[in-house]
């Protein structure tokens, strides 16, 4: 019988825990084309689209309104690091039932988590011995947040050593952590080419994530003013940037809309020299694979202003605080030839020097040929 996976993000916005699960399904099905993987969101299962939609909607709008508000409500109940569990309980009883009607429809042989919330109702379902198939937790941060599932998750996938010592040292046994970096779709292709030397042309790829929020508008009017420095914008599903770029007609300055193709994106990263970015888990994990030199201009409020602490404290990307209006370019171009971007390229390579092979890892946690 074919082995059954069942992969569950979160909501239906294509955030991190969605690509990481679509990049799963790639590899399990290229360890084996017979195995069946299944991608569902517990609340769009539990309570329908229209609700799931509101939702999503009010998350948005939450983050882009009133990021002040967000940023406070996120470290206060999930980004605390505590040492001891907490209890969800409004989680379990929305959604706890719905989660063992859910298994039992689709009785699956194993479940990775890529969000924290059906990790937090997994992990209490298997402590309270109702559930016996393994349980993977798959992270797409920097950081374990307070909601993820420890004492009766299996086995967990962690984004780099930092994290696992991290579970160890909340007694999570180390033998059942593997270091296997934030999961990446196989059309992303080894490290790009080797980067130019100094003083020569540079070509930065911006995003802003596939949505387009954050500050974007704002730094565009602060690029493509000084020769010597060309941006790939991709301005996601943001029409009206899209748009006004177009308009704006600027030899310094390419416009893209939405990237659907991971290979387009993993060319895009073959041509960028750097990238100006937000410091979401799956893009920094292209570039870290990619090896492009990362800067980060902004950060959205919660994960990726906790995502922007760790990886400052890796020494993996460059801050870029101070980019109002003409500065940008001349901030890149200094930071390009700057004896940082050397270390820089070295920390990369001494963090992909830590990553095991996700095939593999996965072949052995589902014993599979």
């Amino acid at each position: 019988m074919a082995t059954k996976v069942l992969l569950l993000p979160f909501l239906q916005i294509k955030m991190g825990h969605h690509q990481a699960a679509d990049a799963l399904v790639e590899h399990l099905t290229a360890i084996d084309p017979s195995i069946e993987c299944e991608i569902i969101d517990i609340l769009d299962y539990s309570y329908g689209s229209r609700v799931e939609g509101l939702v999503s909607s009010v998350y948005l709008k939450w983050i882009h309104f009133l990021p002040v508000t967000y940023s406070w409500m996120y470290r206060k109940n999930c980004g605390g690091q505590l040492h001891n569990k907490r209890r969800y309980r409004l989680y379990e009883m929305i959604f706890l039932k719905a989660m063992q009607k859910l298994i039992r429809e689709k009785q699956p042989d194993c479940i990775l988590c890529t969000h924290a919330l059906p990790s937090y109702l997994l992990d209490r379902l298997k402590c309270n011995g109702l559930l016996a198939i393994p349980v993977i937790n798959v992270y797409t941060d920097f950081f374990v947040n307070d909601v993820w599932g420890r004492d009766g998750i299996d086995y967990h996938f962690v984004p780099d050593a930092h994290v696992k010592a991290w579970l160890t040292s909340r007694s999570v046994q180390a033998e059942h952590i593997f270091v296997t970096g934030i999961p990446l779709h196989p059309q992303f292709t080894a490290p790009r080419p080797q980067r130019k030397q100094a003083n020569s042309d540079i070509t930065v790829l911006i995003t802003g994530g596939n949505l387009g929020t954050g500050v974007m508008k704002s730094m565009c009017r602060a690029i493509g003013k000084t020769e010597g420095v060309r941006y790939i914008v991709l301005c996601g599903k943001n029409k009206a940037l899209y748009r006004h770029l177009k308009k704006k007609n600027c030899p310094n300055i390419v416009p893209m809309p939405y990237v659907e193709s991971r290979a387009e994106m993993n060319d895009l990263y073959n041509q960028a020299d750097a990238i100006l970015t937000k410091p979401g888990g799956v893009t920094i994990s292209e570039c870290l694979y990619k090896k492009v030199p990362i800067f980060v201009y902004h950060a959205l409020p919660g994960q990726e202003e906790i995502n922007l602490l760790r990886l400052l404290h890796q020494q993996l990307i460059v801050h870029v605080k101070d980019w109002e209006e003409e500065t940008m370019d001349m901030q890149v171009k200094l930071l390009w030839n700057n004896p940082m971007i050397e270390r820089l390229t070295a920390q990369m390579n001494d963090y992909g020097r830590q990553i095991s092979d996700l095939r593999t890892t996965l072949r052995h946690v589902l014993k599979l040929p």
